[in-house]
């Protein structure tokens, strides 16, 4: 831990819990988020519902966490995600999820699973009936991908009719938040940020040392990152070790699942060099987990010289 005056941005909450030079835990990895925003801490609980307040609008506050953890010694998983299922208070649910490398279908997977949440709820009994259902949010943050062309942050869907401009005022929503779009937004005084703002350039940048200054005032002026920085700062050496062989057995089934999925569709050249990359991609985030280079060349296929390299 670490005193107020060994950063040049004072920490209004507590001692910030990283120094200059040390290295923290990135959060747009989706094991490293779920594993803020599920503890079962005050401050972890107050920085989901602050976060979820900030993309949907509206004041909220979260009641019970259900987080998606499938064994992690199970290789037959594909796509493992680790979504954060939560119900507010009032009934709403809502599933949260970081998302670093997204599937080519994205948007159609996000359709899916809110149709999902929104039908799993039980209305059956004679007592029961349509009003019932409680609203359902489908909210995920894209680290690394651009999806919609434009220059917005964030996007709200609803069911809508485009020609008669009519909302059917539904009860699912799929909220995005593609955080490369913060380029443009990061440089700006933090009192003139939203929320939602305020949130994605946390997230993309807490482990940017050049804006280092920039993360600390945001933490000063919103409490619900604070909150997520404190629970960040807690972890333990056994929950960071968890983290990272985590992150290794994910990357391994992500690199797989895209092998076995580049195969079936006969791309060629084009795609190799694709793989390639998604091998190099791989290698440098396991090799900034200090994992050792033989696991690492087990895994990607590099040789140890290359890895050397990055």
């Amino acid at each position: 831990m670490v005193t107020n005056n060994q950063n040049p941005a004072q920490y209004e909450w507590g001692p910030f819990p990283f120094g200059d030079g040390d290295r923290i835990l990135d959060i747009r990895y989706d094991e490293v988020f779920k594993a803020v925003f599920t503890k079962d801490t005050s401050a972890s609980r107050g920085a989901l519902s602050d976060l979820i307040s900030a993309l949907i609008g509206r004041t909220v506050a979260v009641e019970t966490i259900a987080a998606n953890e499938p064994p992690i010694d199970d290789l037959r998983q594909r796509y493992v995600r680790f979504d954060v299922v939560c119900k507010t208070k009032k009934g709403e649910l809502i599933n949260v999820e970081m998302s670093f490398n997204p599937n080519s279908d994205e948007q159609v997977r996000l359709e899916y699973h809110v149709a999902r949440l929104f039908v799993g709820q039980d209305i059956h009994g004679k007592d029961k009936k349509y009003d019932d259902l409680k609203e359902t949010y489908q909210i995920t943050i894209l680290a690394k991908e651009k999806f919609f062309s434009d220059k917005n942050l964030t996007h709200n869907f609803l069911y809508y009719d485009p020609d008669a401009r009519v909302s059917l005022e539904g009860r699912t929503r799929i909220i995005t938040v593609e955080l490369v779009k913060t380029r443009p937004i990061v440089d700006k005084p933090v009192e003139e940020m939203t929320n939602a703002e305020l949130w994605a350039v946390f997230f993309q940048y807490l482990t940017d040392e050049k804006k280092r200054d920039k993360i600390i005032e945001i933490i000063n002026h919103e409490e619900g990152i604070a909150m997520a920085v404190e629970t960040l700062g807690t972890f333990t050496k056994n929950e960071i070790d968890y983290i990272r062989q985590t992150s290794l057995i994910k990357s391994e089934l992500d690199w797989r699942s895209r092998m076995a999925d580049a195969e079936e569709k006969g791309r060629s050249e084009g795609l190799i060099e694709g793989r390639n990359e998604e091998k190099l991609e791989n290698a440098r985030r396991m090799k900034a987990d200090n994992m050792p280079v033989s696991q690492i060349s087990k895994y990607t296929g590099l040789s140890a010289e290359i890895i050397a390299q990055l």
